[in-house]
């Protein structure tokens, strides 16, 4: 283990930034766990793309079985799931001024989320399966919003490298 190092604005900020980018996660995976039936549907119109302009030249692409689409959405809860448990890890290890392993840990939980949510909700769901077209199943927005929340704070997180108690 790295010795501790004393806390900078810097390294306040990522404490709290992780801390919260953390409990968001775990709230929304929470909420994915105990009302799985919303967000199941909101995945499973997105694969069908039963919403979208039905262009033939695109529905090709649609995902109709429903096990395949339960399973896609079953596996975007675990990786929130895990992606909460290593951010929160992350939290602790900042606490505990282990800044090393919390930078370490803190970046793979970011980059977790911003992989499902750029990669898989703008870049699969928003172009693959043309969720940009739905009026009731467009979650582009949000999913956006998670990406540049955690391209900020993993930012933050980056900024603490080199620091000391003096900067």
């Amino acid at each position: 283990m790295s010795a501790p190092t004393p806390r900078t604005a810097a390294t306040l900020a990522a404490t709290l930034l992780t801390a919260t980018v953390a409990l968001y996660i775990a709230l929304v995976a929470f909420g994915n766990i105990t009302d799985f039936g919303t967000n199941q549907q909101f995945v499973r119109h997105v694969l069908a793309m039963d919403t979208t302009f039905k262009d033939d030249d695109l529905m090709w692409r649609a995902v109709s079985s429903k096990g395949l689409q339960d399973a896609v959405y079953v596996v975007i809860i675990v990786w929130e799931t895990l992606a909460a448990l290593v951010l929160m890890y992350g939290t602790w290890l900042w606490v505990r001024h282990d800044h090393q392993r919390a930078r370490r840990f803190s970046t793979y939980g970011l980059l977790m989320l911003m992989v499902l949510f750029g990669a898989g909700f703008i870049a699969v769901g928003g172009e693959w399966f043309s969720m940009w077209q739905s009026k009731d199943w467009n979650g582009l927005e949000a999913a956006t919003r998670v990406f540049l929340l955690s391209g900020v704070v993993l930012l933050v997180v980056q900024l603490t490298e080199g620091r000391t108690a003096t900067t």
